[in-house]
């Protein structure tokens, strides 16, 4: 068995940087990974494959944040469940959810490949690039399944403490997709680089199966299944889908919005949204280990301890963003160079950069206060903020702005807009419901004490 983390009992800033740093370095691994297929075809095959790339890229997101946000709403009730020491609820969470994960993921690929055509129409795909999208996506949603069941099991080894795992994973991916891509690419073409990445991602599933196995980090019994759990598995995924979905969906509608500029327009966006990978993906990091650690302190009613926990990951989160937003920022130009040589989507990425810059900073503020909602079993207020602040605030407003003679640059700045309102929405909610819990566990132990 593997070795626990005691996030009620131990050391806050230990615990939490045991569990944060390897789950940071999955997810600059997965960057890694998302990177390669955007520089080989940037590189290979031109600004128009890399603009066909960035019509698909919304769904790609939309499909990563599902999988994501419904394995972190398993992960919200498994953590509680460890907290709370329970294993006879923690074997029925898992062996419930699984077969729910199986079933879901499988449904979402079939419906997807039906749509497809439907969905690149409503985007705007132009003529150019439609032909190119539609074949690379195909063949991206053949591989959901593997995709889906990855973030599951890791959610599930990190609401038992384990992140070091999904960064080993991620690391494996990354060099097979970074090694398939141009051989798939020289013989194949466009296609090449989807091919290369299903196959990469269920060489990453088969490898986890492997290690859960050996190792036999929890037990796993079909004959745990319980279909009471399965309402609240939707009870909390659902909310957790539409949290990880919604900055996907405000994505897709920005593409849109972009794409009835220029193909230079929309291969600059495509590019700021590889860089913005490197901003994004420690704040998501914390979001995730929040809810897990969160969760735990929860279930084990020490909400003095979820406090502790959220300082911490904000002290740390919001001083790795300074340092890595000055970088993207001052190197942005540059940085547009990997994937796109021209100075025209240089010049849209520098600027891009110039106004957005200080929003990702406050972005860890509000995934830090949304991962630890998550944990207090909040999922659904969450959820509620991001509809407020992305679809009530940012599509509305860079719509607005983007026909008010201000361009792109309208659309950028309802982007920081959206980060400031976001990061103020999130910190008044969660201190609240943090308070609540705190003071609800103060008054239980005094009524104890006092039978």
């Amino acid at each position: 068995m593997m070795k626990k983390i005691d996030f009620i009992g131990g050391n806050t800033r230990h615990c939490l940087l045991a569990m944060a740093l390897p789950m940071v370095a999955a997810m600059f691994l997965n960057m890694m990974y998302n990177l390669v297929d955007s520089l080989w075809i940037g590189n290979l095959l031109g600004e128009t494959a890399y603009a066909a790339l960035t019509n698909s890229t919304p769904i790609i997101l939309i499909l990563t944040s599902v999988a994501m946000g419904a394995t972190n709403g398993v992960s919200i009730l498994l953590s509680q469940a460890i907290g709370s020491k329970n294993e006879k609820r923690t074997e029925s969470l898992i062996g419930t959810s699984f077969c729910v994960a199986v079933v879901f993921s499988i449904g979402v690929t079939v419906i997807l490949e039906i749509l497809l055509p439907t969905i690149l129409n409503v985007l705007n795909t132009p003529a150019e690039t439609y032909d190119m999208a539609y074949s690379y996506l195909s063949i991206y949603v053949l591989g959901y399944l593997a995709i889906y069941l990855y973030c599951y099991f890791a959610a599930v080894l990190r609401s038992f403490g384990n992140s070091m795992f999904q960064a080993i994973a991620m690391l494996t991916t990354t060099i097979l997709n970074a090694i398939l891509d141009p051989i798939f690419i020289h013989f194949i073409g466009f296609n090449g680089a989807a091919i290369a990445t299903v196959l990469s991602e269920g060489i990453c599933l088969v490898f986890m199966l492997f290690y859960i196995k050996k190792k036999k980090l929890f037990a796993f019994k079909l004959s745990s299944f319980d279909k009471a759990d399965i309402w609240l598995l939707i009870q909390k995924a659902v909310p957790s889908v539409v949290q990880q979905s919604i900055p996907a969906i405000s994505t897709t509608f920005l593409t849109a919005l972009v794409s009835t500029y220029s193909i230079t327009a929309i291969a600059a966006y495509g590019v700021t949204g590889k860089l913005e990978i490197i901003l994004f993906y420690p704040a998501m990091a914390l979001n995730m280990v929040l809810t897990t650690i969160i969760g735990q302190c929860a279930g084990g009613n020490r909400y003095d301890r979820a406090r502790d926990y959220l300082k911490c990951g904000l002290k740390y989160g919001c001083g790795l963003l300074v340092i890595l937003s000055v970088l993207v920022v001052g190197f942005s130009r540059q940085l547009s160079g990997l994937f796109v040589r021209s100075d025209e989507v240089a010049e849209i990425v520098g600027t891009y950069f110039l106004i957005v810059g200080i929003g990702y900073i406050l972005n860890t503020v509000t995934n830090c206060y949304l991962g630890s909602l998550n944990g207090l079993g909040k999922p659904s207020k969450s959820m509620f903020l991001m509809i407020f602040y992305y679809i009530i605030v940012r599509m509305p407003l860079a719509y607005l702005l983007s026909h008010l003679n201000l361009g792109l640059n309208g659309i950028w700045a309802a982007v920081l807009v959206s980060h400031v309102v976001a990061s103020i929405a999130a910190a008044l909610t969660g201190n609240v419901y943090l308070k609540k819990g705190w003071k609800g566990t103060k008054e239980g132990n005094r009524i104890s004490s006092e039978m």
